[in-house]
């Protein structure tokens, strides 16, 4: 299966200096990530002392490749619907109908 080549994406900025973000991201790489999930920008597992335990394609579907992840299905429950009800009402009274001095 052939990858998918990558765009070059350069952006200029408001100075007139160009930013190629690819060859950054590349540049990078293996920098420790900012966060709790003790990982680099790859998303490679790093140990104590910033050693590479695991890199990201072996952990990549496997729930080792988030911490505290729960893998629960997820199942979706069956809504229960309220029974039709039959509501009884008075037969409405139509003012043609009905008496000027307000009788029946």
């Amino acid at each position: 299966m052939a990858q998918k080549e990558q765009q070059r994406t350069v952006y200029r900025t408001a100075r007139g200096k160009e930013i190629d973000l690819n060859k950054l991201v590349a540049k990078n790489e293996l920098t420790l990530a900012v966060g709790n999930m003790g990982v680099n920008a790859r998303g490679d597992k790093i140990g104590p002392g910033g050693k590479i335990v695991a890199k990201q394609e072996q952990l990549q579907g496997s729930t080792q490749a988030i911490p505290n992840q729960v893998n629960v299905p997820e199942v979706e429950q069956p809504v229960a619907t309220p029974a039709p009800t039959m509501v009884m009402t008075a037969p409405r009274k139509d003012i043609a109908n009905m008496d000027p001095e307000g009788k029946e």
